[in-house]
């Protein structure tokens, strides 16, 4: 069996190269128009194609999402831009909407197609159904279970699947929304969405028009709060079950966040010894659940809050390391004397020291580190490379 791929989000090129550096094979990602995450940076046709040979360069793959749920006013540009994305070399594109599969074979046929978790995939006939129109690859809903995956797999083994197994989940089955548009007029199908079901909720007594705090058998009010997927204890039988792609949700989460992630599941596959499920709260996160991976599962909404923090603060993003001396780019405030954590894709991955010696800038010594984004040089024991990041416990 084929180690499965591991796959992440980047949000722009910054994000980009942080999951590639700490072990992503693949990154999925959108352009500026026909993506359902229209408040990530996203990328011009410009940065595709600088995103498309910085991949390739490093034997990375690069997926190019346009599964909006598309209108007729979007068909007349979609053409030029499926043949823009063959041109340039992406290695597939995903889509959900069946008029968008059918122009994207038609002005791009050689440009491999990928059937978004928006189309619902859940059983093996709509696989075959995909594949016989030209998808190469179904990533499956959400809401299916480990034991329906390898049913799927059974009966059409030729085609890739692909499952997340981190990061938020939606309400609604497999993030086909409206409560977004009702509530504040942003299009959740057209990328829009502003994640109404993460809202704290009140009622209105009809005869009073007096505001009361929502309860759910008297646990909390965010009763719409999905819990964030975690499947790091399950991606073994994932893998049994016929999944070539380990999906991470999170084109809009932080570079630390996807660093952390996409560290802890690479490690996690390539059998380093490595304690995830206390790595994974390192950033901040929704109360876990592996969902409906066992079949059916009721609690998977978080009721209590709508998020829990890290156990540990973003500090700097390493730029260099000469001399025994490490520079870092400044996230967080932090002072001479403070221990820092090292987060790296390498061996110094886990190991603490404390700031020493520390300079700003124009050279002149320190003890406070306050400027954002400001480079800061320190003593440091160890060789660092360029993406590190240094983060402090709480």
């Amino acid at each position: 069996m084929n180690k499965p791929e591991l796959l992440a989000p980047a949000g722009n090129m910054a994000k980009l190269k942080i999951a590639f550096c700490y072990g992503a094979d693949a990154v999925y990602l959108g352009g500026k128009a026909f993506s359902l995450r229209a408040f990530s940076d996203n990328f011009s046709n410009d940065g595709l194609q600088q995103a498309v040979s910085y991949a390739h360069m490093r034997r990375k793959k690069i997926y190019v999402c346009a599964n909006i749920f598309a209108k007729n006013e979007d068909f007349a540009a979609l053409p030029d831009y499926f043949r823009f994305l063959e041109e340039i070399g992406a290695d597939g594109v995903l889509v959900s909407d069946m008029g968008v599969l059918r122009t994207l074979k038609n002005s791009a046929p050689k440009l491999p197609v990928h059937i978004s978790t928006q189309a619902n995939t859940l059983n093996a006939e709509a696989v075959k159904f995909y594949a016989e129109a030209g998808a190469s690859r179904v990533v499956l809903a959400r809401e299916l279970s480990i034991e329906e995956i390898a049913e799927i797999h059974a009966a059409a083994p030729k085609t890739e699947l692909e499952a997340f197994v981190h990061g938020a989940s939606c309400v609604s089955y497999s993030g086909r929304c409206l409560l977004s548009d009702y509530l504040t007029g942003r299009r959740s199908n057209r990328g829009e969405c502003v994640q109404a079901c993460r809202f704290e909720y009140e009622i209105r007594a009809k005869d009073r028009g007096d505001w009361f705090p929502v309860t759910e058998d008297g646990r909390g009010t965010y009763f719409m709060s999905a819990k964030d997927l975690n499947m790091s204890a399950r991606l073994k039988e994932f893998a049994a079950a016929g999944v070539s792609s380990f999906k991470i949700e999170g084109r809009m989460k932080s570079e630390y966040y996807l660093a952390t992630v996409v560290n802890a599941y690479r490690r996690l596959l390539d059998g380093a010894d490595v304690t995830v499920a206390e790595e994974l709260t390192t950033v901040s996160h929704r109360d876990y659940t592996e969902a409906y991976a066992f079949g059916k599962n009721a609690e998977t909404v978080s009721y209590d809050d709508c998020k829990r923090e890290g156990t540990c603060d973003f500090i700097a993003v390493v730029r260099g390391c000469e001399g025994g001396r490490v520079f870092a780019e400044m996230r967080t405030r932090f002072y001479e004397g403070d221990l820092l954590e090292i987060l790296s894709p390498d061996g110094a991955f886990g190991k603490s020291f404390r700031v020493a010696d520390m300079k700003d800038a124009s050279g002149a010594s320190c003890a406070d580190a306050k400027r954002v984004q400001e480079v800061y040089s320190f003593a440091c024991p160890y060789a660092l490379s360029e993406g590190d990041i240094l983060r402090r416990r709480k």
